[in-house]
């Protein structure tokens, strides 16, 4: 009687590495699957804008310093830690980001208030920055994130009961004023703007009624006209972008004016890369809020463009994501990031083109300061993280008539009464 012989077994050792092979080629396809055209703007304009940054602060600074290259590599080691971690961050699941919201915003809040101890440090009257090891970094950058995605998340578990103002501002307003109130103590009032922003992004993009922001509003302007009736200063700034013609140069509007000459002097061409004038002590802080006005002066009206179109295309990637996505916790939180970046990088240009008062407001990914750039590129992280969520191919949700929406955002209320 013969016996059939039994198959051999595979051998585990030699099965392992076609387990290990597969297995990499599942994560290399994960790794480089094909992404939304949202992704590659936001990422793009993210990354170029930021090296364009880096240029200028280089070119800002080389007059002030001994070193040529010692702040542009200050802020180059935030740019080198900031990009990987904006990638990072894009890998995260938007749940993840969903329970980090709390956490989040307790975390700014206790930041915010070591301005207020002994590692607080103040700067030209505002006390906002806090050092640690020799190293100086400023917390309301970091709480501006943690705000939008907080109050994103709260609005979230709201949705459907966002009809009566109670409902719409209670904790958000509460919360937020809190938050905004720690800022408006260190007298950083540009900051604080910047953050009602936010607010009333996310608030705009839930689906609030319009007319529930009359009150708001009116409030905000209010105590925003009390606030600097408070300071002789900040009255001098918005009387000299109100009326320039009367304002003393050599005082009041002295930075404003180099600013603007320093932009006039650019024509279109610009002196070239490195020639400003201005940036030879005669205009304050021209790597930081004015390195717009470095921009117009070195690279002219062809390097404003550049800056504009790339900040453009930012702002169309991410209302891209506000319009195609169904999740409205990813359209709240888009919303008020994009506000965040864009509406600031507005309100910076508006300064220095003497359009609004002088705020110190910087411009994102580009004005001189690590936690500024930080910050930015961690939230360009978040936004990408929800590019990801949609297909490269996503088609646009058609908009439902406005009578539609309230209808079912009422609908979960009948049924409960009945």
């Amino acid at each position: 009687m013969t016996q059939t012989p039994h198959p051999k077994r595979a051998d585990s050792a030699a099965s392992a590495p076609a387990r290990s092979g597969l297995a990499a080629r599942v994560s290399l396809g994960r790794l480089f699957q094909p992404v939304s055209m949202e992704f590659l703007l936001i990422s793009f304009s993210a990354l170029l804008v930021t090296v364009f940054g880096l240029v200028m602060v280089l070119s800002a600074t080389s007059a002030t310093t001994k070193g040529p290259l010692d702040e542009v590599m200050k802020q180059g080691v935030f740019a080198v830690i900031g990009i990987p971690l904006m990638f990072l961050v894009s890998r995260l699941p938007v749940n993840v980001i969903k329970r980090l919201a709390w956490v989040g915003l307790v975390l700014g809040l206790c930041l915010q208030l070591l301005v207020f101890t002994p590692l607080g440090i103040s700067d030209m009257g505002n006390r906002n920055w806090i050092k640690v090891a020799g190293y100086t970094m400023q917390p309301s950058e970091f709480l501006k994130l943690a705000l939008a995605i907080w109050v994103a998340f709260v609005l979230l578990r709201k949705q459907t009961r966002l009809n009566t103002w109670h409902q719409v501002f209670i904790p958000v307003v509460p919360v937020s004023a809190l938050a905004i109130g720690t800022v408006v103590a260190g007298n950083d009032l540009g900051t604080a703007m910047v953050m009602v922003l936010i607010v009333l992004g996310c608030l705009f993009f839930s689906g609030v009624r319009l007319r529930l922001f009359i009150l708001p509003l009116l409030l905000g302007i209010v105590a925003v006209l009390g606030y600097a009736l408070t300071s002789k200063n900040r009255m001098n700034r918005i009387l000299a972008a109100f009326n320039p013609e009367d304002c003393d140069i050599s005082n009041a509007c002295y930075q404003a004016t180099h600013g603007m000459w320093g932009m006039a002097s650019g024509g279109v061409f610009g002196v070239g890369l490195g020639n400003s004038q201005e940036k030879y002590g005669w205009l304050p802080a021209a790597a930081n809020d004015y390195i717009f006005a470095i921009v117009g002066e070195e690279l002219g009206l062809i390097g404003c463009v550049l800056v504009l179109g790339l900040f453009t295309a930012f702002a169309v990637g991410a209302f891209h994501i506000i319009r195609k996505t169904n999740d409205p916790f990813i359209r709240v939180a888009a919303g008020g990031i994009t506000l965040w970046i864009v509406g600031q990088a507005l309100f910076n240009i508006g300064v220095v083109i003497r359009i609004f008062p002088v705020m110190g407001v910087p411009l994102p990914f580009m004005s001189q300061g690590g936690t500024a750039l930080l910050s930015v590129l961690l939230a360009c992280g978040v936004l990408l993280a929800f590019a990801r969520t949609i297909p490269a191919s996503a088609p646009v949700p058609e908009a439902q008539p406005k009578t539609s929406q309230r209808a079912a955002r009422r609908a979960p209320a009948r049924a409960g009464q009945s």
